[in-house]
């Protein structure tokens, strides 16, 4: 089995689960992936997913060089055929948070499916690089795009031609990582931030994501003005009601996702 797929309450687990080939993506493990991330989408009971990879080696280095060399179509023809198709991925217009729990290596497209999670903790062991120029190509995930939005831009230029690796504490530094954490220790405080953000009202938790990453493309002000639409949608939901009735009965609040 390429992938592990489970749920555990609220959270979804998605662990890459090719640890003798450095759980790179070969074309088995593609299919796997849409299915988890397709189902994670489409779950009302699920609010948050974990993405990692089995072992302490590598959380992901990219593509399976030995099982996806270039196709012969020529690359008009793979677009035209809709072929080559990237919703593999962890899901672009979502708003169910997202945490990458990265173990060891994480290089290539490894890395760009990382950016594409809401924030990244990382093992001491951890390794980041959009090592790509190496091999005569360049990350074809958004890495060119989302590493200079996620880092100042000299250091992810640096990252990017040099193709050199980063080391845990320099990619924390950075700002690439939220944290570092003992190897042993990271698949435990994954779960433990998956929890906390299942502690909150999903409703709330999703507008703030979508606020932020559209915000992100847009003016301030138009920004501002997204920001109080959601506001709006979310004021007179079930959740907002329970989450004041909650803080003024000194409870926990139970939320529905209504």
């Amino acid at each position: 089995m390429a992938l592990i797929y489970e749920k555990r309450g609220r959270i979804a687990l998605i662990q890459l689960n090719r640890p003798e080939a450095m759980n790179s993506i070969d074309p088995e493990t593609e299919v796997e992936l849409r299915e988890a991330w397709t189902d994670f989408q489409n779950d009302p009971d699920l609010w948050v997913a974990i993405f990692t990879g089995t072992g302490e080696k590598a959380f992901c280095t990219g593509s399976d060089l030995k099982k996806t060399m270039p196709p012969k179509e020529s690359f008009a023809q793979i677009t035209l055929n809709g072929l080559g198709k990237r919703d593999f991925v962890p899901p672009f217009k979502q708003y169910k948070p997202i945490i990458a729990a990265v173990n060891g290596y994480c290089l290539g497209g490894g890395l760009e499916m990382a950016l594409m999670c809401d924030f990244i903790i990382g093992s001491e062991s951890s390794s980041y690089g959009l090592t790509e120029v190496k091999i005569g190509s360049m990350p074809g995930l958004g890495g060119t795009q989302r590493i200079a939005r996620r880092i100042p831009y000299g250091a992810a230029m640096k990252m990017l031609l040099t193709a050199e690796r980063l080391p845990a504490e320099e990619a924390y530094r950075l700002g690439l990582i939220t944290e570092v954490v003992p190897n042993e220790a990271l698949l435990d405080r994954a779960f433990e931030l998956a929890e906390k953000i299942c502690e909150n009202a999903p409703l709330s938790v999703r507008a703030v994501k979508m606020a932020v990453t559209e915000g992100l493309e847009m003016t301030l002000e138009q920004g501002m003005a997204l920001e109080n639409l959601a506001w709006g949608m979310l004021r007179d939901t079930k959740d907002r009601i329970e989450g004041r009735q909650a803080f003024a009965e000194k409870r926990k609040p139970d939320y529905k996702g209504e």
